[in-house]
């Protein structure tokens, strides 16, 4: 049974809690890796908390086939109000822990190789670190696929939309679903649908993009 690794999956009404079920049902055994209530507590603002996580997973449970990144740190904040630490922090969680998991899970992938996906977002304005940080993982996820694709690794970003994960009062909500063509927002299950396929082996193939599973919600009018 293949082992895939999905970081962030402690909150219940999460994408990755989303994302877990959906694998189990498709024959992956899941560890899942959180600050809090998750198979495998990781502070991934650390140098060291990334590698430490693919280590103590790989003893642990065996090699890991699939890594799906769906950890994010967000205090929302704009160009005037944004500080150096906040910004820090934020590049650390969501840009350089990502850029140090992929470099473990790589080393230690078997010769057939995996797949590698990550959650994104394009939310900017408003939410400066948060957006910048989600931009250099993209640029990092995508090199990842010309860098690791000798070693059989597909690697891409899924920008899923906007998703009622319990942020979202109930203005918000019905703003949101009436921007999407569909008339709904997107769920958890959604995201995992795409995620199930992009790390089965007839879904490697692709690789290397950025994925938008949004319902059309960021289609030009």
């Amino acid at each position: 049974m293949p082992l895939a690794l999905v970081t962030g999956a402690a909150r219940a009404d999460s994408i990755a809690a989303g994302i877990v079920p959906r694998l189990r049902n498709s024959g992956w055994a899941v560890v899942t890796s959180d600050l809090g209530d998750a198979d495998h507590p990781a502070d991934l603002s650390t140098t060291d908390g990334p590698e430490s996580l693919i280590d103590t997973v790989v003893r642990e449970h065996g090699t890991i086939t699939a890594l799906v990144l769906s950890h994010a740190y967000d205090v929302e904040s704009g160009i005037l109000d944004t500080t150096a630490e906040s910004f820090d922090r934020h590049v650390a969680v969501n840009a350089r822990a990502t850029l140090l998991l992929i470099a473990a899970f790589a080393r230690q992938a078997a010769p057939e190789g995996g797949a590698i996906v990550a959650l994104t977002s394009d939310h900017v304005t408003g939410n400066l670190p948060y957006g910048a940080s989600k931009g250099a993982l993209d640029r990092i996820v995508i090199s990842a696929a010309r860098e690791l694709g000798p070693r059989g690794i597909s690697a891409n970003v899924l920008n899923p939309g906007p998703i009622d994960t319990g942020w979202m009062d109930e203005g918000v909500r019905e703003h949101l679903a009436g921007l999407t063509p569909q008339g709904r927002l997107g769920r958890p299950a959604d995201v995992a649908a795409l995620v199930d396929f992009l790390v089965s082996p007839e879904g490697r193939w692709v690789s290397g993009q950025l994925l938008k599973s949004d319902g059309a919600f960021s289609a030009e009018f």
